[in-house]
């Protein structure tokens, strides 16, 4: 009977390895032959094992009166092939944590900012970049000089002929805190990763990764620039408004998600290198929930993207009713543009119309996952994330409409 209830516990052990991705090694039950056990070189005191052991024979020796539990222990769960992102023990994990999503925090400071200069119409006010960055005008002389840049500029020309310098001083702070915040994020990322890199507690994996993801935000600049060069050439057409490229737009936007992303995820893989395991229904709550989230993120990224266009081509400004566009349910002259493609990301109607579609198909989707996990027997804390997720899918849908209605 003894030997049954290792062997139960065992499997139980193995399918945590499966579902959460770890690594299991073959073992011997030490009740076999003495050469078996000699071939295979088991190690019967192996610290996992032998507490493994002790607890199933304590469990199985609990009174029958007793609910025995069915939490398996995460001490218990044997550790080999855990890699470790940060090493150095707890102390270095928790400060290397921080760092990271003191970063991630950063970021979505940055993307909000760059939304504010987008919304005030601010992003071609300095009509030069470098990518060491530069001092704002001091002095009465310089600011005329910057003025006088700007004035030659199409957007000027043709938006802001009437501008007083004054007003251009607003839009141009802006643009330069956008510009200034990012690059500071540069240096707040590179001088922590150079101490904690010369402290050894990252290692090559984790080095790689950041590594990975300071290039793309070097490359997220060159990206604004060329986004914010598209602006100032002159239009197609006498009565066309200079505005970005939305492709470029979508780029650098699409660019920022992934920075975004590509940290959070990084700095969870650092403080969390495993999933909580301490119940074997947790961890198939969990895969099941991955699963299911996998589509929905698919989903938000593709919805966000398409943002991204409705306001590259100022699409938002075209229906300002929902959910009817205008008079009718689908614009006439969606199609109208040759070749047809071009229609999904330059055509004012058709884009907004997406933009609608995929935002209301995120929400169903968003919704549904948070009902089917309602169900599931999952870590409190994974139940938690989704119905945040579920909240702010709601507040962002609000927040679209809210404008246009």
């Amino acid at each position: 009977m003894f030997g049954r209830a290792i062997l139960k516990r065992s499997k139980e052990i193995c399918l945590i390895h499966k579902l959460t991705g770890r690594k299991t090694t073959t073992t011997t039950i030490p009740f076999s032959h003495p050469s078996s056990i000699q071939q295979q070189s088991f190690k019967f005191f192996n610290p996992s094992i032998s507490t493994h052991f002790f607890r199933t024979f304590r469990s199985h020796n609990t009174p029958k009166g007793h609910r025995v539990s069915k939490t398996v222990s995460a001490g218990a769960i044997h550790n080999e092939g855990l890699k470790l992102l940060a090493t150095g023990g707890s102390h270095a994990q928790k400060v290397v944590g921080i760092w990271l999503f003191g970063s991630v925090a950063w970021v979505f400071t940055t993307v909000i900012l760059g939304g504010l200069t987008r919304l005030t119409r601010s992003g071609l006010s300095m009509t030069d970049w470098k990518f060491t960055g530069e001092f704002p005008p001091l002095s009465d002389e310089a600011w005329l000089q910057e003025f006088e840049k700007y004035q030659q500029s199409p957007e000027c020309k043709r938006v802001n002929k009437g501008m007083k310098i004054e007003e251009f001083k607003f839009i141009y702070w802006m643009e330069y805190g956008h510009r200034m915040w990012g690059r500071t994020l540069g240096l707040m990322f590179v001088l922590p990763y150079s101490y904690f890199l010369h402290k050894g507690y990252i290692t090559l994996r984790l080095a790689l990764r950041v590594s990975a993801l300071f290039g793309l935000g070097a490359g997220q600049g060159l990206i604004g620039w060329w986004m914010v060069k598209s602006g100032l050439e002159e239009p197609p057409t006498e009565y066309s408004q200079p505005r970005v490229s939305p492709y470029r737009l979508a780029a650098h936007l699409t660019s920022a998600f992934a920075i975004y992303c590509g940290l959070f995820w990084t700095a969870l893989s650092v403080v969390m290198p495993e999933p909580p395991a301490e119940s074997l229904t947790w961890v198939r709550g969990a895969a099941k929930v991955k699963r299911l989230a996998l589509p929905v993120s698919l989903l938000v990224g593709l919805t966000a993207v398409s943002g991204a266009f409705v306001a590259g081509n100022d699409a938002g400004h075209a229906f300002n009713t929902f959910p009817k566009m205008g008079d009718t349910w689908i614009p006439e002259n969606i199609l109208e543009m040759k070749p047809l493609i071009r229609n999904f990301f330059e055509n004012t109607s058709t884009v907004q119309l997406n933009h609608r579609i995929l935002a209301t198909a995120t929400l169903i989707s968003v919704s549904a996952l948070w009902l089917s996990t309602r169900k599931l027997d999952i870590h409190p804390a994974v139940r938690s994330v989704i119905g945040g997720i579920f909240g702010m899918a709601s507040v962002q849908v609000t927040l679209g409409i809210r404008p246009s209605s």
